[in-house]
């Protein structure tokens, strides 16, 4: 607390600078800017954050309606499998005689095949929902640092002038030399 109580008191010993002055505090500093940034991303991205996370979610479920659809044209040939199947039944029971065997590896490869059909499109639904999570993620976060740094560069270029930047390099040039001199 007592660095940043410092910081505003430091202001004033920067004569060139009139009522404005340069603050080497580091650690004051520091914060100062952790918390500007953090404000102008939370203000600047949580827009742009809903509206893509919006977006992404119309997609998701646009995606989950179209597996739900194909799962209801699975589930109606599943019906017209059984139909099938209790067709074949019944064709069983008049051939019974002469090739049960064969239609009893009919019937189970039949539903067989139905089900690994089933299981197939439940998982690629799975697969697909996975995905557009991670995807929608990743455009999120990419997203989010693109205007982070875009807005921390806007700050950074109204903020500072010529003559600002060359105060600063200055001063930090006799920081510098100073430092280097008490090493020696």
């Amino acid at each position: 607390m007592k660095n940043v109580t410092d910081s505003f008191v430091s202001l004033g010993h920067w004569p060139s600078a009139g009522s404005f002055g340069f603050n080497t505090d580091i650690l004051a500093t520091n914060l100062i800017n952790l918390s500007v940034v953090l404000g102008v991303l939370i203000f600047f991205g949580k827009g742009v954050l809903s509206d893509l996370l919006d977006n992404r979610k119309q997609r998701i479920l646009n995606t989950i309606r179209n597996s739900e659809e194909l799962r209801e044209g699975a589930i109606e040939q599943l019906e017209k499998a059984r139909a099938r199947l209790r067709k074949v039944e019944i064709e069983a029971d008049e051939f019974r005689v002469n090739g049960y065997s064969e239609i009893e590896r009919e019937k189970l490869n039949l539903i067989d095949s139905t089900y690994k059909t089933l299981e197939q499109l439940e998982n690629y639904k799975n697969e697909t929902i996975v995905f557009e999570q991670q995807k929608a993620s990743n455009q999120v976060r990419q997203r989010v640092f693109q205007q982070a740094l875009q807005g921390a560069l806007g700050t950074l270029n109204s903020c500072l002038n010529n003559e600002l930047h060359l105060r600063t390099i200055s001063a930090n040039i006799g920081i510098l030399a100073a430092m280097k001199q008490i090493t020696d």
